[in-house]
């Protein structure tokens, strides 16, 4: 397969374009938002919902959700990517988690208070499907370009997959703010949220055909014989094995775990913290998760030059500093306009230390490597298990201080401890990092 193919690495960065809708709609803004309606009691006002018998809060049940989720695919990564790459099916898994998350979300559709709980379990699924795909479309990077072009590609993934996320949530939110222009009844409240859920699905679900088609398939690097699963199990190990050689990449790992752990919490409770902390307005919120938007398909090209002036962990150290200022900086917010001003900070680095992550870890990956979803599913592991435990610590805290500033507070901490492991990773000769 020829590097740097355009039809290729255009059918690569479009998978953004399909499936950041999951993240921005069900993630970020119009899930969390119909969440916490359906989860709150008309007549008491309280936010206490049931869950499988137990009586749960609300925000801590939606953090403790997202983490089960990771959890799932954490657990089942590393083996389905040594399988993958050992039977050259990458894309075979890629489709199936793609088309398990579509049908999740849109499964939501069916979302209200009497099917609250197997609706926690859709958007469980839909994460799932989200972060499985997500795997094996990142390691398709160092398979389709050439090294100079890693900062580049990603950077253009992730500004293609705001810009049409963008677009599907301007849809959403004009269906649901002029329900009459779609021919829905005003007082049906919950339809428009509820099509929103079906249209993700369906946008995601439709536009991966794109990537689908063009995408290389069943590339057999080594000739399967026997036993997919036990020689999955093998190639693991083999790639275990190799990284840890890699001293440079070990250390880049462990200050990604920790960074991530901030980053992916943010994105992930944002909305929430937006919600049940500060009170604000729906329409508040949706214009600032626009405002996050709209920076982050800048930002994400400007890591990539910065990236390209001083080296990828300059510019992620620059972009974790920022990060721990805006920690610092929610912890105090009060209004409206402070959530704003937050929100355009957050735009700013969240794109582009997502891209430039991603683009330095394939850069770690040595030149001659044919498993590189083996090595992604380390990369995989290493965010997934950072989310766990990130939404896990932030629900604790929450539900033990009865405050989500202070779990805002830890968040900072972890983003501290990713920026040492930052100072401390050496130059690695070979690679401009």
């Amino acid at each position: 397969m020829q590097k740097n193919d355009p039809t290729i690495t255009r059918a690569w960065c479009f998978y953004d374009w399909a499936n950041s809708v999951y993240s921005l709609v069900i993630t970020s803004t119009i899930f969390p938002i119909y969440y916490s309606a359906v989860a709150k009691n008309t007549t008491t006002g309280s936010s206490i919902v049931p869950f499988f018998g137990f009586e749960v809060q609300s925000s801590v049940l939606f953090s403790y959700a997202v983490s089960a989720s990771f959890l799932i695919i954490a657990f089942l990564s590393p083996f389905l990517t040594a399988i993958a790459d050992y039977s050259g099916r990458k894309k075979m898994f890629m489709q199936f988690f793609c088309y398990l998350g579509a049908l999740s979300c849109a499964g939501l559709y069916f979302f209200t208070r009497d099917t609250f709980t197997i609706s926690v379990l859709f958007f469980i699924l839909a994460s799932v499907g989200y972060s499985g795909s997500i795997v094996f479309y990142n390691a398709y990077l160092p398979e389709i370009a050439t090294e100079d072009q890693y900062d580049k590609l990603s950077a253009r993934g992730f500004a293609m997959g705001y810009v049409g996320s963008v677009l599907l949530l301007i849809f959403n939110l004009a269906m649901i703010m002029q329900p009459g222009w779609f021919g829905i009844a005003a007082d049906n409240t919950s339809l428009p949220p509820r099509i929103a859920f079906l249209t993700t699905g369906i946008w995601w679900f439709v536009f991966a055909q794109y990537t689908f088609y063009h995408l290389p398939g069943n590339v057999y690097h080594l000739k399967p014989k026997g036993s997919w699963i036990l020689n999955g199990v093998k190639e693991l190990k083999k790639v275990l094995e190799q990284v840890k050689k890699l001293p440079a990449l070990k250390r880049f790992l462990l200050a990604y775990f920790f960074y991530n752990m901030g980053v992916q919490t943010v994105m992930y409770v944002a909305t929430i913290f937006g919600i049940e902390e500060l009170k604000l307005p729906d329409d508040a919120l949706i214009l600032t998760i626009l405002i996050i938007q709209l920076v982050a398909v800048a930002g994400a090209y400007s890591f990539a030059k910065l990236s390209g002036k001083y080296g990828n962990i300059k510019a992620l150290i620059g972009g974790v500093v920022i990060w721990i200022g805006i920690c610092i900086g929610a912890y105090y917010i009060r209004g409206e306009t402070d959530f704003y001003v937050l929100a355009a900070v957050v735009g700013a680095v969240m794109g582009g230390i997502q891209a430039l992550s991603r683009s330095t870890y394939s850069k770690f990956i040595p030149a001659n490597t044919i498993d590189h979803a083996s090595y992604f599913s380390f990369y995989d592991l290493t965010e997934k298990v950072s989310i766990v435990l990130g939404t896990l610590a932030y629900g604790l805290i929450a539900q033990l201080t009865g405050s989500m500033r202070f779990s805002v507070v830890a968040l900072a901490v972890f983003f501290l401890v990713g920026l040492i492991f930052l100072l401390s990773q050496r130059k690695v000769s070979t690679l401009k990092v």
